[in-house]
C-alpha cells in the first residue's frame, strides 16, 4: 500500500519542482519593461540601446534553440535544468551591476538560459507526465505568466523603494528557490528509479524523422503567428491603449497587465476545455477569442479591458494547447524536444521581428488601423493552421482509446 502514496509524493515533487522551475522562464524578461526608463537614464542609453535590453531574449529564443535542444538531449533535463536556473541567475546579477555592456550580456545570458528552459519543459512533460500532458502544460503555462506579472506589477514600485539595480536583482531569491526545489527532484539524488519514469504510449513504432512531418510543419507556422501577434500586442498595446482609448501613459501600462495577467487564467481554463471539446471545436474557440483583442481595439477600443482580458487568456490557451500536441503525439520524449525545438526556432524568429513590423506599419500608416489588420490577418492564418493540426490530437486520442482494455 505504500508504493502508490510514495509514487504520488514523487509526482507531486516533480510538478513542484517544474512549476517554480517555470516560474523563471518569464519573470526575469518581463521585469526590465517597468524600470526600462529609470535604466535608460541612469546609463544614458538611447532608444534603440534601451531596446535591446528588452528585446534580445526574444532573439536568443531564436537563435539558441537548435543550441538548447542537442543540450537537452545530450546532457539530459536534469542538467539543462540546472544549467537554466543558474544561467538565469548568473544574467539577473550581471544585468543589475556595471554599465551597459555588463546589462547587455546579462540580458543575452538570461535570454540563452530560459530558451533551454522553453525546449525542456516539453520535454519534461512528455515523460513525465504522459497521463496528464495538458493540465501539466497548462499548470506550467500558468506558472510561466505568473512570474511575469508578478514581475510587471512590482518591479517599478519596489525600484521606487530600493532602485532599479537591488529590484532587478531580488528575484534571484526566486531563482535560488527554483534550483533547490529542482536539484531535490531531478538532480542527481533527486531521480526517479530505473522504469519509473513515464513515457508515451499508444505511439506507433516506426515515424518519420520530426522535419518531415507535415504536423511539425503546421505547428511552425501556428505558434510563429501566435507568438508575432503576442510579441507585437505586448510591445506596443500600452501605446495603442494611449492613443486610441486616451489612458495615460502610467494607466495604459497597467492596463496591459490585464493581457499578461488573464494568461494565468488561460493556462488554467485550456486543459478543462482539452477534455471537454473536440479538438477542431477547440481551435476555433481559442482563436476567436484570441481574435477579439485586435478585432475589438479596431472597433470598440473603449471596451479595451475585455479585449485585452480575452486576448490574454487565449493565447495562453493556445499555447498550452500547442505543446500539449508536441508533448502528446511526437513519439517520445526525444522526438518532443526536436520538434519544441523546430517549432520555437521558426516561431521566435518571427516572433523577434514583429514589434518591429508592427511599428513601422504604424509609422507608415500614421495610426494603429492597419497594424490590427496585419496582426488580425495573423491570427486567422494562425487558427487554419491549427485546426489542422489539431487532427493529429483527435487521432492520438482514438487510439488510446482503442488500445484500452474494455472495463
Amino acid at each position: 500500500m505504500r508504493a502508490p502514496a510514495t509514487r504520488d509524493a514523487r509526482r507531486g515533487l516533480l510538478l513542484t519542482a517544474l512549476l517554480l522551475y517555470a516560474l523563471n522562464l518569464r519573470g526575469p524578461i518581463a521585469a526590465m519593461a517597468p524600470v526600462i526608463g529609470s535604466v535608460s537614464a541612469d546609463l544614458h542609453l538611447t532608444a534603440a540601446s534601451a531596446g535591446l535590453l528588452t528585446g534580445l531574449p526574444v532573439l536568443c529564443y531564436a537563435l539558441v534553440t537548435p543550441l538548447a535542444a542537442a543540450l537537452v538531449n545530450r546532457a539530459g533535463t536534469a542538467i539543462a535544468g540546472t544549467v537554466t536556473l543558474v544561467g538565469v541567475l548568473a544574467g539577473t546579477v550581471l544585468r543589475s551591476t556595471g554599465g551597459f555592456g555588463t546589462a547587455l550580456v546579462g540580458t543575452v545570458l538570461i535570454g540563452a538560459a530560459i530558451t533551454v528552459g522553453n525546449v525542456a519543459v516539453p520535454v519534461v512533460v512528455a515523460r513525465d507526465f504522459a497521463s496528464g500532458v495538458s493540465g501539466v502544460m497548462g499548470a506550467t503555462t500558468a506558472a510561466m505568466n505568473g512570474g511575469a506579472v508578478i514581475t510587471t506589477i512590482g518591479m517599478a514600485p519596489l525600484a521606487a523603494a530600493v532602485g532599479w539595480r537591488w529590484a532587478l536583482v531580488s528575484w534571484s531569491v526566486v531563482v535560488l528557490v527554483g534550483l533547490a526545489a529542482w536539484w531535490r527532484a531531478y538532480g542527481l539524488r533527486g531521480r526517479a528509479a530505473p522504469g519509473e519514469r513515464v513515457t508515451t504510449h499508444d505511439e506507433p513504432a516506426v515515424r518519420p524523422p520530426v522535419m518531415r512531418r507535415p504536423l511539425t510543419w503546421l505547428l511552425v507556422v501556428t505558434f510563429a503567428f501566435q507568438s508575432a501577434s503576442y510579441y507585437a500586442l505586448s510591445a506596443w498595446l500600452p501605446t495603442l491603449l494611449h492613443d486610441e482609448a486616451g489612458l495615460s501613459r502610467t494607466g495604459a501600462g497597467a492596463a496591459a497587465a490585464l493581457f499578461q495577467g488573464f494568461g494565468i487564467l488561460g493556462g488554467v481554463l485550456a486543459p478543462l476545455a482539452m477534455r471537454r471539446l473536440r479538438p477542431h471545436a477547440l481551435t476555433v474557440v481559442i482563436g476567436l477569442v484570441w481574435l477579439a483583442l485586435p478585432v475589438g481595439l479596431l472597433l470598440a477600443p473603449a471596451g479595451w479591458s475585455v479585449w485585452a482580458s480575452l486576448g490574454g487568456v487565449a493565447q495562453a490557451a493556445n499555447y498550452v494547447v500547442i505543446f500539449s500536441v508536441v508533448s502528446t503525439v511526437a513519439g517520445s520524449p526525444s522526438a518532443a524536444g526536436r520538434m519544441s525545438a523546430v517549432v520555437q526556432t521558426a516561431g521566435y524568429v518571427l516572433a523577434g521581428v514583429a514589434p518591429s513590423v508592427i511599428g513601422a506599419i504604424h509609422t507608415a500608416s500614421a495610426g494603429w488601423r492597419l497594424p490590427l489588420l496585419v496582426v488580425a490577418v495573423a491570427l486567422v492564418a494562425m487558427a487554419v493552421a491549427h485546426t489542422v493540426a489539431i487532427g493529429a490530437l483527435g487521432r492520438h486520442r482514438a487510439a488510446a482509446a482503442a488500445a484500452s482494455p474494455a472495463v
